[in-house]
């Protein structure tokens, strides 16, 4: 398993949860619809990655763990 490979992966969901936690709390916007969805397409991309190599379980949660800190305003980018 790659250490790295997992920091990186971990490092861009938390960079999309935090991009749609954002978007959730700030103006009204017409693309704000689209913007989340590409997030969450793009959290379901790193996640399938993470399965590839450290298996679904454990991918599975560090996606919840990142997902939730990031919803709640705790990863800081």
């Amino acid at each position: 398993m790659s250490q790295s490979e997992v920091a990186r992966l971990r490092q861009q969901m938390e960079a999309e949860t935090v991009a749609m936690q954002q978007a959730l709390s700030g103006y009204a916007s017409v693309a704000r619809h689209n913007f989340i969805t590409n997030r969450y397409q793009a959290l379901d991309r790193y996640r399938n990655e993470l399965v590839a190599l450290v298996g679904e379980e454990k991918a599975t949660t560090i996606f919840c763990e990142v997902y939730m800190a990031g919803m709640e305003g705790e990863v800081q980018q």
